[in-house]
C-alpha cells in the first residue's frame, strides 16, 4: 500500500507514475486525498472534544469537592452532550478510516523511473541474454512428448485424481524434481539465505499483507469455512513472518528462502502456450525473500538478479533477463526483472523467475518497520524472487538436454539425482 503522506504531498507525481501502468488514477487519488482530509479533520475535532470533556470532568470534581453541587450539575449536562458528540465523531472517524483503507488498497505500487512504458509483455525490455541455444537432432520432441516416452510425469493420472493442471511426477521424474528443489535451496543457503518451512495455507491478513488481496482473488484457492487461502507462492507466508515486527537497523538485511508447492487458478485450457508443464494449477517453487534498508534495496535487487544468473549458468541453460514494462508488472512491484529459459523444442522463451523490489508497498501493509541508529522508526523495503520455479526449468532441461539415447542430467544435479541420464 502506498503511504498516504506520500500521496498527499505528491499527488501529481503519483498520478504520473501510475500512468506508466496505463492507469488513469486521478479520480481515485483525489478521492483518497479528500478522505484523508476528512479523516484528519474529524480526528482533530474528536481530540478537542475529548480534551474538553476531560477538562470538565476535572472541573466537576473540584466543584463537588468545594460543595458547589449546583454548578457541578450544570457542567455534568454539558459533558453528556460532549460524550454524545464524541461517539458521533468516533463512528464518523471509523467510517472515513475504513473507506480510506479500501480505496488505498485499489492503488498499485508506483513504478520506478527506469521501468519502461508499455502495455503488455511485448513491450518488456531485454536487458541481458546468455547461453547458446543447442541444435537438436532430427526427431527431437517437446517435453510433453518426452514425459510420455520416458514415463516420468503423468498428466492423465493427475486429472483422474484431482483435475487438469495437477500432474503426478514418478520414477526419475520425481527424483529430478526433488533434486532441483534441493539444489536450489542449497544454492540459496550458500548465498546467506536462511531456510524456512512455512504453512501452505494463509489467513486473509497475510494475503492482504503481501498484496494478493484485493488484487488476485480469482487466482487463489479459498476455503470459505475457515477463510484460508492456498498460497500462490512462498513469498506470502515467508514475508508475513515479519508482519507487525519492528527490527533493529543492525538486524538488516534479513534473507529468507523456502520451498513450497504453489497453487493458482490461472492455468488456461490445453493449447500451445499452456500445454504440458508450461502452466499448471499446482507447481513447486523455491523462493527468496529479503527485508532491506531502503538505501540498500536496489543494490540487493541487483544481487538477487546475479544470484539467479549463477544458477542458470550452472544448469547451462540459455536464458535472458527482461525488465518488465509498466503494463506487465505485478500489482505490488516497483521494479521487476523476469528470467526466461529458452525452450528449444518449442522454439520460444518460458518465464522461470520474477525478481522484484516492492520498496515500502508491502511493508506499509505489513507494518514492517525498523528502528534506525537515531531511534526513529521507518518502513523497511521488501524484495522477493523465484530461484526457481520448477515446471519450466524441468521443461527446459528435458528439451535442451535430450539426445537420441535419452535425457542427459545437468552435471550440477547429478549428485542430487544419483543418475546421469533418463532413458
Amino acid at each position: 500500500m502506498l503511504q498516504i503522506a506520500v500521496i498527499r504531498e505528491n499527488q501529481e507525481k503519483v498520478i504520473a507514475a501510475l500512468a506508466k501502468r496505463n492507469m488513469d488514477a486521478r479520480v481515485l487519488v483525489e478521492e483518497v486525498v479528500q478522505l484523508d482530509e476528512n479523516r484528519r479533520t474529524t480526528q482533530v475535532e474528536l481530540d478537542n472534544t475529548l480534551a474538553e470533556s476531560n477538562k470538565l470532568s476535572k472541573d466537576i470534581g473540584e466543584l463537588m469537592k468545594n460543595g458547589e453541587k449546583a454548578k457541578a450539575d450544570i457542567l455534568k449536562q454539558k459533558t453528556v452532550s460532549l460524550k454524545e458528540r464524541s461517539k458521533e465523531l468516533s463512528d464518523k472517524l471509523d467510517e472515513f478510516t475504513k473507506e480510506l483503507t479500501e480505496k488505498m488498497y485499489l492503488l498499485p505500487n508506483t513504478p520506478t523511473d527506469i521501468v519502461p512504458e508499455g502495455k503488455s509483455a511485448e513491450d518488456n525490455l531485454n536487458v541481458y541474454q546468455e547461453g547458446e541455444v543447442p541444435q537438436l537432432f532430427e526427431g527431437a520432441l517437446a517435453h510433453w512428448d518426452l514425459i510420455k516416452k520416458y514415463d516420468i510425469i503423468d498428466f492423465e493420472l493427475g486429472t483422474k485424481i484431482t483435475a487438469p493442471g495437477f500432474p503426478i511426477y514418478k520414477g526419475k521424474g520425481a527424483k529430478l524434481q526433488r533434486a532441483l528443489i534441493s539444489y536450489f535451496l542449497d544454492k540459496n543457503i550458500d548465498a546467506g539465505y536462511t531456510e524456512f518451512q512455512v504453512p501452505h495455507l494463509v489467513n486473509e491478513a497475510s494475503a492482504y499483507g503481501t498484496g494478493q488481496l484485493p488484487d488476485k482473488e480469482g487466482q487463489m484457492y479459498h476455503d470459505a469455512k475457515d477463510n484460508l487461502y492456498l498460497i500462490p507462492t512462498a513469498e506470502v507466508p515467508v514475508t508475513n513472518i515479519f508482519r507487525d515486527v519492528i527490527l533493529q537497523e543492525n538486524e538488516l538485511p534479513v534473507l529468507c528462502t523456502g520451498y513450497t508447492p504453489c497453487f493458482r487458478r490461472e492455468a488456461g485450457s490445453w493449447g500451445a502456450h499452456v500445454r504440458g508443464l508450461n502452466r499448471l494449477h499446482q507447481f513447486d517453487k523455491v523462493e527468496i525473500v529479503r527485508v532491506e534498508h531502503p538505501e540498500k534495496s536496489y543494490e540487493a535487487l541487483d544481487a538477487m538478479v546475479e544470484h539467479v544468473k549463477t544458477i542458470m549458468r550452472e544448469l547451462k541453460l540459455p536464458f535472458r533477463v527482461l525488465r518488465l514494462c509498466g503494463g506487465d508488472m505485478g500489482f505490488a512491484s516497483a521494479l521487476t526483472y523476469d528470467f526466461e529459459v529458452y525452450s528449444t523444442a518449442q522454439q520460444r522463451w518460458l518465464e522461470i523467475s520474477s525478481v522484484s523490489n516492492f520498496e515500502t508497498y508491502q511493508a506499509n501493509r505489513l507494518k514492517l518497520r525498523f528502528k534506525g541508529k537515531d531511534g526513529k522508526t521507518q518502513l523497511a523495503h521488501t524484495l522477493n524472487g523465484s530461484s526457481l520455479a520448477l515446471p519450466r526449468v524441468m521443461a527446459g532441461i528435458l528439451e535442451n538436454y535430450q539426445t537420441p539415447e535419452g535425457i542427459v542430467i545437468p552435471e550440477v544435479l547429478r549428485k542430487y539425482t544419483g543418475f546421469d541420464i533418463i532413458n
